[in-house]
């Protein structure tokens, strides 16, 4: 039987380590090609193209500064020639530190929205052109619970990505009816060596009293790439937290 996504090209920016590795191993496992761009983190990435090889799909690792708009446009032109398309573009690649107002500083704004939202705005730009002529083209931002809630120690973190979800409502209406465009707000996802303090405080506000696992949001990525008739919608993955 066929796999869903057999034939497909999809691009996860960032996806060396964390919940880009398991978008992209998910992806994979459903029978997509797949290209990812890492920054530092070339044997974590490497590791990542022979792991999804594994699988019976090919991959290429592609290092770009998602800060440059030249890196971005460059990844994405090589993506589209490596297996001669391009169908799925994941916007994961991201930062995230905390300032208080008092403290934040030009730099840390300016580099927070370059990399947060600047990069998924240019890397869309780029893919739509490859995402038109393959057909049914899917776009997915990763955006965040700080982008729906007001944390203080985070402005510049929060107001990036209630960018990104404003940024997926403008893409969704310029680049339909060709592509669709969606975005994913992931809740606080565990991973080993993660401060335990966070996980903590996640779990006791959350109803469901549990961190998310990478999975969690590879499923939100792998739902919204097969839904035809899903677009400009942001989907919370966070076990209930937004609610509390």
């Amino acid at each position: 039987m066929a796999k869903p996504l057999e034939g497909k090209v999809a691009l996860v920016t960032g996806a060396a380590r964390r919940i880009g590795r398991g978008i992209a191993l998910r992806l994979a496992s459903e029978g997509a090609d797949i290209a990812i761009t890492y920054r530092r983190s070339k044997a974590d990435a490497d590791s990542l193209v022979a792991e999804i090889s594994a699988l019976g799909r090919s991959s290429v690792a592609l290092r770009a500064d998602v800060t440059s708009v030249a890196d971005i446009r460059a990844a994405v032109e090589s993506a589209a020639a490596f297996r001669g398309r391009l169908d799925i573009l994941v916007n994961n690649a991201g930062m995230f530190s905390a300032s208080s107002v008092a403290e934040l500083t030009e730099e840390q704004w300016d580099t927070m929205l370059s990399t947060n939202v600047k990069s998924q705005f240019f890397a869309a730009q780029a893919a739509a052109p490859h995402l038109r002529r393959a057909g049914n083209g899917k776009i997915i931002n990763l955006a965040s619970l700080g982008g729906i809630l007001a944390w203080p120690n985070y402005p510049h973190y929060c107001v990036s990505k209630a960018g990104v979800v404003m940024l997926t409502r403008c893409l969704a209406r310029a680049l339909a009816p060709e592509i669709t465009v969606n975005a994913i707000a992931p809740g606080t996802i565990s991973f080993p060596g993660d401060a335990p303090e966070i996980a903590e405080d996640f779990v006791r506000r959350a109803p469901l009293k549990r961190t998310g696992e990478s999975e969690d949001i590879a499923g939100a990525v792998s739902y919204l790439v097969q839904a035809d008739f899903v677009t400009g919608q942001l989907l919370v993955v966070d076990g209930g937290r937004s609610l509390a």
